[in-house]
């Protein structure tokens, strides 16, 4: 066995699910893509979701990465499907999204950072369209598409605020077409969302076709597929619609595709790697962006009826910290039972969201050293007195 940094090379975490060395396009020695089509389903998916999430988050990805590890060390074969971090949000408040402690996915710095190009390739396309349209209507706009009523933004994978709304085309007629226009966060775009619920290379290009760019003077929209965009875009998207396989600090196999956020779009990893995660392990356990009210509403109502993907058990994230700020605490402080009491009521609400789908969430509570008896004692005995698995 080669370890290097720590890390297992990725033909021997693919040969954990049974996945040939053929079935791999290698992205170095510790990351790479899946070939082909997915097998058959025949595992369960488990999905994680969380109370209401606090300016640091309550550890979704980390609980989900620990459940993966965990059921690998009890003899069951799991595997991980989580999004792929955004540029935005790890150079900003949140930081990087691939776990702490030893429930991360590694390469870690590789997957916050440019990982297998998913993102550019995704931004390329939305500029590409936006491109097309902008050349349409320098060549006489055929279509009669009015300018103040174009939908399209153009993107980028970084937080860039002098960028949201601009004018665009000045210089003169060579320049093109005076507008206003503006941009959008790559994981906020249209093909993001599209890319991560197509089933298969020919759904994609499908709804490609079907982006809604603009409407012309008499109020008719203009599609992709009007403007003949969708071979050009569908051709950068090849690569990027493989699903990644990466792992865990533990060798583990983990799925990390797409990032569409939960409060543009729904908020979960590419459908190509949870049927790929559930044809080759027993186990999935995939994450919902946000809260139950959020994430978890948009799995079901979005995700699930889309793609015909259920869950068989809801994991409900919650931590202390959270509970004390939700009830009233200013700040994430020293250990308060009486402030933890007052925010169960948002743990509360949230058991009644998933309860709503006909689940009874697992609590998992998400531990901090500052974390007191007391107060945990107070969040099994909310468990434990509606019938819930005691965390």
């Amino acid at each position: 066995m080669i370890v290097k940094e720590g890390l297992l090379p990725i033909e021997e975490v693919a040969a954990k699910l049974s996945l040939d060395r053929d079935r791999l396009y290698l992205y170095g020695p510790y990351m790479a893509k899946v070939l082909g089509e997915p097998p058959k389903a025949k595992g369960k998916l488990v999905l994680v979701t969380a109370i209401t999430p606090t300016p640091a988050g309550e550890g979704k990805t980390t609980t989900a990465i620990g459940l993966v590890d965990a059921l690998w060390r009890l003899g069951k074969r799991a595997a991980l499907a989580l999004r792929e971090p955004s540029l935005g949000p790890v150079f900003g408040v949140k930081g990087g999204a691939t776990g702490g402690g030893r429930a991360r996915v590694e390469p870690r710095h590789e997957i916050n950072l440019h990982f297998t190009g998913d993102f550019h390739a995704v931004t390329s396309a939305v500029n590409l369209l936006n491109a097309l349209l902008d050349n349409h209507l320098h060549q006489g706009n055929e279509l009669g598409i009015d300018p103040r009523r174009i939908e399209l933004k153009r993107a980028i994978d970084m937080n860039d605020r002098a960028l949201r709304h601009i004018v665009l085309g000045l210089g003169g007629k060579a320049h093109g077409v005076p507008r206003e226009g503006g941009f959008e966060l790559t994981v906020a775009s249209e093909v993001m969302a599209l890319m991560s619920l197509a089933r298969d290379f020919q759904d994609l290009k499908r709804r490609l076709g079907r982006i809604r760019v603009a409407f012309t003077y008499e109020g008719k929209p203009v599609y992709a597929e009007d403007l003949m965009a969708v071979g050009a875009m569908a051709a950068l998207l090849r690569q990027a619609f493989l699903p990644n396989l990466v792992q865990t600090a533990e060798g583990n196999p983990a799925f990390i595709h797409m990032g569409p956020f939960g409060n543009i779009a729904h908020g979960t990893n590419s459908l190509r790697a949870s049927l790929f995660a559930l044809g080759l392990a027993d186990l999935v356990v995939q994450e919902a962006g946000f809260a139950t009210d959020l994430g978890l509403e948009k799995f079901m109502n979005v995700v699930a009826r889309t793609t015909g993907l259920v869950p068989e058990a809801v994991v409900l994230v919650a931590t202390v910290r959270a509970l004390r700020y939700h009830g009233g605490q200013d700040a994430y402080g020293m250990p308060d039972p009486k402030a933890v009491k007052a925010g169960l009521a948002n743990l509360e609400k949230h058991v009644e969201n998933v309860e709503l789908f006909g689940y009874k969430p697992v609590i998992a509570l998400n531990r901090f050293p500052q974390d007191v008896p007391e107060e945990i004692a107070l969040v099994r005995a909310f468990a434990e007195e509606r019938g819930l698995p005691s965390p």
